[in-house]
């Protein structure tokens, strides 16, 4: 992946001139002055998709095409949320999660191929990432303060393991080995949503662009002679960037505990589930993983999450063209091994 520069500041961890990348993000924004709006403009779109924030941002000569750009976008960004939503009656996951513990499921293309990347993973991370893990996550209930009682959640642990999972290629259909398991694709989807944008925008000839949905971005290009800027949040400030990352060609996802949490008698339960216990992992508060594709650097982002500081980087650094950021449970960063030989 390309090299990057890092600019961090948390509460007086490890400090650098956060400002010259501001500054820099600055400088690329106003890229799009009037001398360059004959030749082309930045277009863009942001709208709630898929739980989360979608938006979408491009350089474009043809005003035109460029909104017939985002529009496909964001189509497809829709398509993939009614195909893969856990939320909806109608999707095709909720089809497998009511139909696959009596017996198989017809299921698409794209989504049979979803799931198979998801096991691959599981298989790569030891069961760190699990889509399983929503046998037991979908007792929480993070806006109200829900979370299950022992005895629901012993029971709903043993519907956890990825190889519950049985998918039959030739079929085309999917079958769950335990009754009374449940899938989520929240730690996949988003960045398959995103990865598809790409491909579309690439598709039209557009070669850069910045697709993000939540916590998963991917960039191609650069930002008219500019790196793009991509911030991780500070876990415990919000509003507070921890690490700026100047990027160009690269997918970057975040995974923390302050997205979607709630907090019982000094706990925070949040909706990173450890599938060995179905309860949140606490080793750390934010991964973010940098790589060239969104789709595994979502999946690994949560994977590195649950595996936790040492045994989350000893992966990350057994893999070509991925990097990872970790801010454990204290606060402090720690690199994978290909950034901490990035020159400053």
């Amino acid at each position: 992946m390309p090299r990057v520069n890092i600019s961090v500041k948390l509460d007086g961890v490890l400090e650098t001139d956060v400002k010259r990348w501001r500054a820099i993000c600055s400088i690329g924004l106003a890229f799009a002055i009037p001398c360059e709006s004959l030749y082309g403009e930045w277009f863009s779109d942001s709208q709630p998709i898929m739980g989360t924030n979608i938006h979408v941002e491009f350089w474009h000569e043809d005003p035109a095409a460029a909104r017939d750009a985002l529009a496909a976008v964001i189509d497809e960004m829709h398509r993939i949320d009614e195909l893969m939503s856990p939320f909806r009656e109608s999707s095709e996951l909720s089809a497998i999660n009511r139909g696959a513990g009596a017996g198989p499921v017809a299921v698409s293309a794209e989504l049979l191929a979803l799931l198979e990347r998801s096991a691959e993973v599981s298989r790569m991370t030891d069961g760190a990432f699990d889509i399983t893990y929503a046998s037991a996550g979908r007792f929480y209930d993070y806006r109200k303060g829900v979370r299950p009682d022992e005895a629901q959640l012993t029971a709903a642990v043993q519907a956890i393991d990825y190889r519950y999972v049985q998918i039959d290629r030739e079929a085309g259909t999917v079958r769950f080995a335990h009754p009374e398991v449940y899938v989520d694709l929240g730690g996949i989807a988003k960045g398959h949503a995103v990865d598809r944008g790409i491909e579309l925008l690439r598709a039209r000839g557009i070669d850069q662009a910045m697709i993000a949905a939540g916590g998963d971005s991917r960039i191609i290009g650069d930002r008219r002679g500019q790196p793009w800027t991509v911030g991780v949040q500070d876990p415990r400030k919000s509003g507070t960037m921890a690490v700026l990352l100047p990027l160009e060609d690269t997918a970057v996802s975040t995974s923390g505990d302050y997205e979607r949490f709630f907090e019982r008698d000094g706990v925070r339960y949040h909706h990173i589930i450890d599938p060995s216990t179905g309860d949140s992992a606490r080793e750390v508060r934010s991964v973010t993983i940098l790589g060239p594709e969104a789709t595994l650097t979502d999946a690994l982002s949560t994977s590195v999450f649950v595996l936790g500081v040492r045994a989350g980087l000893t992966l990350i650094d057994s893999l070509d063209g991925i990097d990872a950021i970790i801010i454990d449970g204290d606060g402090r960063l720690h690199y994978s091994r290909d950034l901490l030989q990035v020159e400053p």
